[in-house]
């Protein structure tokens, strides 16, 4: 079994910046790729940003130049630097890892980022 913390949310501040973290335990033996999601209220869940286990990463037009995305693979961690937040950012993120060896995906139990209008 995996498991996945997620921590770093909170209340910020229009074009303040956080970072979130996500860190993996358990039966872990490689890692295809992870994923940041969120879900604004009243909204389907979208993909954020997605890095892969070779570094590449893709980016929703929407956080593109403001958002980061990267990982510690020593640390099985993924983060999430938000920089220049706006209210239309405000949601629940939620980290996603995709196992190899078809060890399964998981969610985090998700952190909630706020930025008031």
């Amino acid at each position: 079994q995996v498991q996945l913390v997620e921590s770093g949310g909170g209340l910020v501040q229009p074009v303040g910046s956080l970072r979130l973290s996500c860190a993996a335990s358990g039966s872990i033996f490689s890692i295809n790729l992870w994923a940041w999601y969120r879900q604004a209220p009243g909204k389907q869940r979208e993909l954020v940003a997605v890095i892969t286990n070779g570094g590449s990463t893709k980016y929703a037009d929407s956080v593109k130049g403001r958002f980061t995305i990267s990982r510690d693979n020593a640390k099985n961690t993924v983060y999430l630097q938000m920089n220049n937040l706006r209210p239309e950012d405000t949601a629940v993120y939620y980290c996603n890892v995709e196992l190899g060896a078809r060890g399964g995906n998981y969610w985090g139990q998700g952190t909630q980022v706020k930025t008031p209008k």
